[in-house]
């Protein structure tokens, strides 16, 4: 149902006055790709986490996700396009890159690819780099909001820049009500992390994902290696604080005193998952992660503590994910 409505004032994206979110259901998708191409903020699902989306070819409209999210201009963005044909326009693709392409798009990666001079792409969403990162979502409606939108669309996650991602619409509106024009409701997402990107010549593993660094290797016939850059990102979702609750979080810990999230048998507050199954801890991380935190809010715990994950399959990007949550901010 929606939510809201946007007040518009005038034809011009920059005239867009936004008081309160408009959410949009699937038979509103036109609505949804309307606003892209008028320049607006539309948060929309993805398998992975919800993106927020603007037409990556315009600066103002890019500049809007900055500033919405209040995200460091350093830190780049993900384009997200409907085809591996679509994504020729853009980037030059490598041997082994357009190999990870066909295993595995549309689905949880992305790929960091030398940008075409005439790509026409926003330097905003590259950072000054002289690469971008690129996807092919799974989820049915981005695919379509992609085609019919008929833009690149630059989408992060749709939550405050170093917040917990959003799985769902409600977690949308939580953190960017009034910021954005439209959230897309889809649901909950199916993989719940975000994606894997792959990047470089030979081929990096610069963020784990949903793709796991060991599936890419067996495309590729070969180890994939990790990679990637801490002070000036190389790629999206490499900053060493992200993905952070308000409350401080330890991991690696036993039940104790404070909230405690588990994993597999024993003692827990909440549970990413007691059959100790790495895809639906992995589903169930984000939101986990925000219970969590209401939980140690309501029991002026100050923190919350983290079961040990394996290291392992979707068990390298969960902790790739809690390790930043964790972080010192």
């Amino acid at each position: 149902m929606p939510r809201g409505r946007a007040s518009i004032k005038g034809d011009a994206a920059s005239e867009r006055e936004i008081r309160v979110t408009e959410t949009l259901n699937a038979s509103q998708l036109h609505d949804a790709a309307r606003l892209l191409r008028d320049g607006g903020l539309v948060a929309f699902p993805t398998e992975t986490v919800y993106g927020l989306g603007a037409d990556a070819s315009n600066a103002k409209a890019v500049a809007a996700i900055y500033a919405a999210k209040n995200r460091p201009s350093f830190n780049p963005l993900i384009v997200h396009l409907p085809s591996i044909g679509a994504a020729h326009t853009y980037v030059t693709f490598t041997d082994e890159a357009l190999t990870l392409a066909q295993a595995f798009w549309p689905g949880p990666m992305s790929l960091v690819l030398p940008l075409r001079p005439d790509a026409g792409l926003s330097d905003l969403v590259t950072a000054g780099l002289t690469t971008v990162a690129i996807r092919i979502p799974a989820h049915p409606l981005a695919r379509e909001l992609l085609e019919q939108a008929g833009v690149p669309v630059a989408a992060p996650s749709a939550n405050p820049s170093g917040k917990i991602s959003p799985t769902t619409a409600a977690h949308v509106l939580d953190g960017l009500d009034g910021r954005i024009a439209a959230v897309l409701d889809g649901g909950a997402c199916g993989v719940g992390l975000e994606s894997s990107i792959f990047g470089g010549d030979p081929i990096t593993l610069l963020r784990p994902g949903g793709i796991s660094v060991e599936a890419a290797s067996a495309a590729l016939g070969r180890e994939v290696k990790q990679g990637g850059a801490l002070s000036k990102p190389n790629a999206p979702g490499q900053l060493a604080s992200h993905y952070a609750p308000d409350a401080g979080v330890r991991l690696n810990a036993a039940k104790g005193a404070a909230p405690h999230l588990g994993f597999g048998a024993g003692p827990s507050d909440l549970n990413l998952s007691p059959s100790a199954n790495l895809t639906e801890a992995a589903t169930n991380l984000f939101s986990m992660l925000r219970k969590m935190d209401a939980l140690a809010a309501k029991q002026n715990a100050g923190h919350f503590t983290v079961a040990p994950i394996p290291a392992t399959g979707l068990g390298l990007a969960i902790n790739d994910r809690l390790t930043r949550a964790a972080a010192p901010r």
